[in-house]
């Protein structure tokens, strides 16, 4: 954590678990978020947390402002109130008419990062979720420091957002269900058990070793072909030019399997 915010976090935490244990209402957890947001994480309350912008009638609690750039949007719920997913839906309209594609979503005690995207449609993915009355300060604190001032200016937070998706189930598919790396695979099960298999049961193989969650968001198998390379002809050949190869996925027999 290049930013270390865990003494500070660690004397803010008793005053939000007594918030959820009192059932503090919505109003004053705000309150506390936003000292959070100021003696944790860095931010000017007069200058950078600007409060209630109105979306179509509604209101998204909290705005994190940085250069005049509204850089998060901060969907409050009060202390003891158990936090959905789909309590982010007011920040979203905000979110998609400024383009700004992270939200955060807290009751002061529990702390979900979305990132957004707009191709097709709001859609969005939990990036982190830390509960402070659980998680230890230190985890707790490295992933808050993602929102610390200096950090979000340095842009951090899409760092770490790259890297989850680099690693996510459905990158790591796509790099191992191709043709070259099953085959490798391959030679190296035939060295080590003297049997060939077929490249189609060994990612068969692969797809029933992830989770169920983690099969959920790859899909079926679907093994992509080496490009094979294209034939040169000399110039003024009466041949017909070489057929471009096609680059579609093939799913395997036994896609999709467990």
């Amino acid at each position: 954590m290049s930013i270390d915010i865990s003494k500070a976090l660690k004397k803010m935490i008793p005053h939000l678990l007594k918030a959820r244990d009192e059932n503090l209402n919505e109003a004053d957890t705000v309150v506390r978020i936003v000292k959070v947001f100021e003696d944790v994480l860095g931010y000017d309350p007069m200058t950078e947390i600007t409060g209630e912008l109105k979306v179509k009638d509604k209101f998204v609690d909290l705005a994190i402002k940085l250069e005049g750039v509204t850089r998060l949007l901060v969907e409050a719920k009060a202390a003891a109130v158990t936090l959905r997913d789909r309590h982010i839906e007011q920040a979203e309209r905000y979110a998609a008419e400024g383009n700004i594609r992270w939200v955060l979503l807290t009751n002061g005690v529990v702390w979900n990062l979305y990132h957004l995207t707009f191709e097709e449609g709001i859609e969005y993915e939990r990036v982190y979720s830390t509960d402070l009355s659980l998680d230890s300060v230190d985890k707790a604190a490295e992933l808050l420091s993602l929102l610390h001032k200096k950090a979000l200016l340095k842009g951090e937070h899409e760092e770490f957002w790259q890297r989850r998706m680099a690693l996510s189930p459905e990158s790591v598919a796509k790099a191992l269900f191709t043709e070259n790396v099953l085959s490798f695979i391959r030679r190296e099960i035939r060295k080590s058990e003297g049997i060939l298999l077929d490249i189609e049961d060994i990612a068969t193989a692969l797809h029933e070793s992830f989770s169920t969650e983690s099969r959920e968001r790859i899909g079926p198998v679907r093994i992509r072909k080496r490009r094979k390379p294209k034939v040169r002809r000399p110039a003024g050949s009466a041949d017909a030019p070489a057929t471009e190869p096609s680059h579609s996925q093939t799913p395997t027999s036994t896609a999709g399997k467990g």
